[in-house]
């Protein structure tokens, strides 16, 4: 297919629709620029594969949008960051930014940031590629990481207002209260649509750092210190392509982005 936009652009990539998010928070944050997302919603999630898999299947997608001379790619899978952003960073000259480093960086922006609780998924958390970033960043740093399975479903069935999602959350979090964290990082794309409800539950007690909206900012200065952001007037064009298309996907697409998509595209790797 030929995109509307093929030159300048970013380049964002997730296994599924919940880095949409992440597209959602840069949209605010740098709205001028030009998006092309690729969600390999055909083989979501990659959590549950093997590295080598995750490995393989993020260069397609990484491949792809460079079919599509974007300036940058963004790595809006946790998974994929933990797995394969060195591989990529080793391999391909454009920018390649994940949302790992990004959310370690907003954790220890606040020298108060002492006890940290981490959800994820299961392939995230058994990365440990947050507890060791935060480990060798900050030393006596407690952290306590717990991997929350049910979480993704819930939000894709868009229970966010359910009370049976704030029970999961509370026997999910409670531990980590009970542990004295200060500091939530949600290390998933999907769980910014949570904010309101984890707000209630720790009662505004801990501070909550999301992945989308840190991994935006992370983008905005990188793009900065390499001379890469649009400087130029009006809004830039969003284009979705999806490895595979349902109806589910583009009201998940509307959900993330909080507001009705462009028309989403089905388009092949390899």
């Amino acid at each position: 297919m030929t995109w509307l936009v093929n030159c300048g652009a970013l380049g964002i990539f997730d296994s599924g629709v919940g880095g949409l998010t992440v597209v959602r928070a840069v949209q605010e944050l740098l709205p001028r620029e030009a998006i092309i997302y690729l969600g390999d919603t055909a083989r979501v999630p990659y959590g549950s594969k093997s590295p080598e898999t995750i490995r393989r299947f993020s260069d397609e997608d990484v491949r792809y949008l460079l079919q599509h001379d974007v300036k940058a790619v963004v790595v809006a899978c946790n998974t994929a960051t933990a797995h394969a952003l060195p591989m990529l960073e080793q391999k391909y000259r454009v920018p390649i930014i994940g949302v790992i480093e990004a959310g370690v960086e907003a954790v220890l922006a606040d020298p108060n940031s002492q006890r940290v609780g981490i959800i994820a998924t299961r392939g995230t958390i058994a990365s440990h590629a947050y507890q060791h970033a935060l480990a060798q960043r900050r030393t006596g740093l407690r952290i306590i990481a717990q991997a929350t399975p049910l979480l993704v479903p819930l939000v894709e069935e868009n229970w966010l207002n359910e009370e049976a999602t704030k029970l999961v959350l509370q026997k999910y979090i409670s531990p980590m209260l009970d542990k004295g964290i200060d500091t939530l990082l949600l290390a998933c794309t999907h769980y910014p649509l949570l904010v309101p409800m984890l707000q209630e539950i720790t009662a505004g007690a801990v501070r909550i750092v999301d992945s989308a909206t840190t991994c935006a900012e992370h983008l905005r200065r990188e793009l900065l210190r390499l001379d890469l952001l649009n400087e130029g007037e009006g809004d830039g064009i969003l284009q979705i392509g999806l490895t595979d298309l349902s109806e589910q996907f583009e009201e998940l697409a509307e959900r993330f982005l909080r507001r009705l998509p462009p028309r989403i595209t089905r388009v092949e790797l390899g």
